[in-house]
């Protein structure tokens, strides 16, 4: 007779877990210091980071906590070749997660109604393994708004021109720049979603995932839980 297993449940701990170990990254990135956006010194290296908005752009109040506690958005930057799962162990070093900080302030900069100065970021330099699976899981405990109701943020220029066939031209306007008008790639291009519209589904996300002050650095979500980055 063959005995059932039993099924442990929490008396279950493997701190070599793939899950376990996306999450000590997550908690090394909430951990690390809160910096302006983008970094004052270049860095090498590619990684994850999280941008902290602390302006009075009405819809983002509920998350414009003050000490960096609640992101509004997580990404990546990921070294070149990871995509095609053509890197080495002896890769060289590049500035990735700096150059993507700086084109994301480069963003904020381009816009009529924000401001460089309400922004401030987290980033960990971090091997291209883990990069991923920390930004999934971070993604999936605080539900930024900008990597779900106001997506758009992170994409980059569309090639063609609006309303044009070739290339991505005829690509409507993502939520993002609809709500902040101003980057030249999204100029003369129709919105996906009204204005009115992002407005009342920022307050609905709010509601269902309210920010929390205090909210401590770990990590408890399942990443496949998680909304996919914009």
């Amino acid at each position: 007779m063959v005995a059932r297993l039993r099924h442990i449940g929490e008396h279950s701990f493997n701190p070599l877990d793939r899950v376990e170990l996306g999450r000590s990254v997550g908690r090394a990135l909430l951990l690390s210091p809160c910096e302006s956006l983008p970094p004052v010194e270049r860095f090498q290296g590619a990684g994850i980071y999280a941008i902290y908005y602390h302006g009075d752009f009405v819809p983002y109040r509920p998350v414009a906590l003050p000490d960096c506690e609640w992101p509004i958005y997580v990404g990546r930057a990921m070294p070149s070749g990871a995509r095609a799962g053509l890197l080495g162990l002896d890769s060289s070093p590049e500035p990735k997660l700096y150059n993507r900080l700086r084109e994301h302030a480069r963003s904020m900069e381009a816009v009529s109604n924000l401001g460089i100065a309400d922004f401030r970021c987290r980033y960990l330099i971090v091997d291209d393994i883990w990069i991923p699976l920390a930004e999934r899981l971070l993604i999936g405990h605080y539900r930024p708004l900008w990597n779900g109701v106001v997506d758009g943020f992170g994409i980059h220029a569309p090639g063609g021109k609006p309303g044009g066939t070739k290339g991505r031209g005829g690509q409507m306007k993502s939520p993002w720049d609809t709500l902040h008008p101003g980057r030249p790639f999204a100029e003369g291009r129709p919105d996906r979603v009204e204005e009115r519209e992002i407005r009342t589904k920022i307050k609905a996300h709010l509601r269902e995932y309210p920010p929390r002050r205090g909210e401590p650095p770990a990590l408890g979500d399942d990443p496949v839980s998680a909304t996919p980055p914009a």
